[in-house]
């Protein structure tokens, strides 16, 4: 007995010793980045989303469920862990006492059967955990595998110990029930059916085993524990922790401001020698986006959405975090050491690491390339998927920054798009003349604003730069202004006082553009006391919305699908011409998963007579990305295959007569690639693309056919 004790405890001792230095290891790196009190004040301004967040993600396990066969193999894993931890008790109380059982709970017959049986749930877990893998080898899938870069042998590694904790749990149970040791009179059936298989082994055997299989399940664990601080598994005890802390309500919608030391830079006092300018360097993430490196699980999901990813492109969401850890791991010397003299006297490898460039080519030893880093359209899959609320976005967008304010790095073709901007106030270089050009031919006047809006106009209609200059998306804006005036709808537009909201700079990294026009425009809609704003552009709208509020512009934002959808419910529009078409309709990013604004594009295509809509397989929150997003609208794509040619083929999967969108770039980047698809043959002449409000408006506004 007394030797049990002494080895249980040693293997404790040494176990906690070695998990406790590296969790200060990862303490301390964390904590070496910069502050992030918007993260601490969040938490303390809404405790109660912060606690239905966890219930749903970390308990109810809501975004793993997702994928229904992992998932629930992940549930049964993580609650039976939970649930085994009574088991881990039980384990150490019979060090010390043969008859141990757990004070009040301990004889209860449930207990013995809900442990037995999570036990065998988690056995079930790694089986189907087992299986998903071997079908998933990258050896034998390559970088279709959303395996593909991850440290899979630390992963089967994790298996064989789960195996073992289970294994060494119902042994040592067993054991109990044939020396008289087991705390529960019956219910628990598994170590019942183990017990009947030792017990031709005789009482003395059983002893033995029970004592040897007791110490084996404590060194299993221990030894799992001491795995989970070095490796992947590490997001058991910092998922919560990220989940807690991560940007509500999803992670996406607006970018933050840059922040330097904690506060928000103003660009009239920055000092780029001492301020931080986006990320630089590994140590400019905050503390929680050294949290996002440590959490990451090597899942693979946001690697398996990713448009970039699935058209041949070099981003993998999972392996920028990855390299991004790696790096600040291999770092990690340099950055905790007290002093020069201390950084001196480093081996030669960590001081190399230290002088890597966070963003350049491989000849130059960057840890991310360039063309990761310009890759990615923001779509948002990425996160939306990320089981442990990982923020992808805003780690590319600063290190986007980054390049672009202080190294002047980026795509030489988006210069021309990030003058025009700061010139002209709009990405093509047009200017304010030719913001109205696209109410020519209107049969009503469309009010603009000069001043204060009126006490008689309801709407401020934000048209956006495309809607007002880009040939096919001014036929959108004509279908939302027509029928906002058939159903008397009271609504008026800046004309050339718009410019750019500054989307296509702040996603490109010039956050001093971005900052820019933002102001102008927060001054002038302030300033002319617009409360309501109708915007037709989901760029614009998730912009005005989400990110000027950080500017002081607080409206009440509505994307045009919402106000329409809204309208026809009403009676106020009333589709009565059908539309005997199959239609597919194409997610907005920045409408559907940015913002969640799913619903209503489909309502109203369901209330257009003779309308049969076709869904695509990637759609609503999977939706696939037009390839747009992030800038990338005016970005060449030179690396695989368009994204927009595979959504088109997508598309074309559902044989489509239309298909419909809600966005203007999405309208435009559709429409090439459908274009490219009719002359070569792989699409039908007369397949068009649309925006929902154009349907409407044909439904509502045309005569319909002679003799009907």
């Amino acid at each position: 007995m007394a030797l049990r004790i002494v080895i249980g405890l040693a293997l404790t001792v040494v176990a906690f010793a070695i998990a406790g230095r590296r969790l200060w290891w990862l303490y301390r790196l964390a904590t070496s980045g910069q502050p992030a009190p918007e993260r601490i004040q969040a938490l303390r301004d809404h405790p109660g989303r912060g606690a239905e967040t966890e219930i749903a993600e970390v308990l109810g396990q809501r975004k793993l469920l997702k994928w229904t066969v992992p998932g629930i193999a992940h549930v049964m894993t993580f609650w039976g862990f939970l649930v085994l931890i009574l088991t881990i008790i039980e384990a150490y109380g019979a060090l010390f006492d043969k008859k141990f059982a757990i004070p009040l709970i301990g004889h209860w017959a449930f207990i013995g059967f809900i442990e037995d049986l999570f036990a065998v749930a988690v056995l079930v877990g790694i089986v189907v955990f087992a299986v998903i893998r071997l079908r998933n080898d990258p050896r034998r899938e390559g970088r279709a595998s959303r395996f593909a870069g991850s440290h899979n042998g630390a992963a089967w590694l994790v298996l064989v110990l789960i195996f073992g904790v289970v294994a060494t749990l119902l042994l040592y149970r067993g054991a109990q029930i044939n020396t008289g040791d087991f705390p529960y009179p019956h219910g628990a059936f598994a170590s019942e059916i183990v017990g009947g298989w030792l017990a031709p082994l005789g009482s003395s055997a059983n002893m033995g085993i029970e004592t040897a299989f007791i110490l084996a399940q404590l060194a299993v664990i221990l030894g799992f524990l001491v795995l989970v601080v070095y490796s992947k598994h590490l997001h058991i005890f910092l998922a919560p922790l990220n989940v807690l802390f991560s940007r509500r309500p999803n992670g996406l919608r607006g970018l933050e401001p840059m922040r330097s030391n904690g506060k928000v830079l103003d660009f009239e006092e920055a000092d780029p020698d001492t301020d931080v300018f986006g990320i630089g360097k590994i140590e400019d993430l905050t503390w929680k986006g050294m949290l996002d490196l440590a959490t990451c699980t090597e899942c693979g999901r946001c690697q398996s959405q990713c448009p970039a990813w699935a058209t041949g492109k070099p981003l993998s969401p999972k392996m920028l975090v990855l390299n991004l850890r790696d790096h600040a791991f291999a770092k990690a010397p340099y950055l905790l050491a007290g002093s020069d003299e201390a950084r001196e006297g480093l081996p030669e490898a960590v001081r190399q690491e230290a002088e890597r460039p966070l963003v350049g080519t491989v000849d130059a030893h960057g840890v991310i390339d360039p063309d990761v880093l310009w890759a990615c359209t923001n779509c948002g899959a990425c996160v939306n998927e990320c089981p442990v609320d990982i923020e992808h976005i805003d780690h590319i967008s600063g290190m986007r920054r980054h390049q672009v304010l202080i190294e002047s790095e980026f795509p030489a073709e988006a210069s021309g798009m990030l003058k025009n901007l700061e010139n002209k106030g709009d990405p093509w270089g047009m200017g304010e003349s030719k913001r109205t050009d696209w109410m020519d031919g209107l049969d009503f006047v469309v009010p603009v604003i000069d001043g204060t809006i009126g006490d008689d106009i309801e709407y401020l209609f934000w048209v956006g730069c495309a809607g007002a200059l880009e040939d096919r998306a001014k036929k959108t804006t004509r279908a939302i202004a027509e029928l906002l005036h058939t159903a008397d709808v009271s609504f008026a537009v800046l004309g050339p006082a718009e410019t750019c909201t500054g989307d296509p700079a702040r996603r490109m990294g010039n956050e001093f553009v971005y900052s820019m026009l933002a102001q102008q425009n927060v001054e002038t809609l302030n300033e002319a006391g617009v409360r309501k704003i109708i915007a037709s552009c989901p760029h614009c709208f998730n912009t005005i919305a989400n990110e000027y509020p950080q500017l002081g512009g607080n409206y009440e934002v509505m994307h045009h699908t919402q106000v329409l959808a809204r309208l026809v419910a009403d009676g106020k529009l009333t589709p009565v011409t059908p539309i005997e078409e199959k239609i597919t309709y194409h997610d907005p990013c920045f409408l559907g998963r940015h913002n969640k604004v799913y619903t209503p594009p489909r309502e109203i295509m369901e209330r257009v007579p003779g309308v049969q809509a076709q869904e695509m397989h990637r759609c609503k929150e999977r939706g696939f990305c037009c390839g747009a997003g992030g800038a990338r609208m005016w970005m060449e794509e030179r690396i695989g295959k368009r994204i927009n040619a595979e959504r088109i083929d997508e598309a074309l999967g559902t044989d489509p007569d239309t298909i419909s969108t809600g966005c203007p770039f999405c309208l435009v980047m559709l429409g090439d690639a459908v274009s490219a698809k009719q002359a070569s043959g792989e699409a039908k002449e007369s397949l068009e693309v649309v925006d929902v409000a154009q349907l409407l408006s044909r439904a509502v506004t045309a005569q319909p056919p002679a003799g009907s």
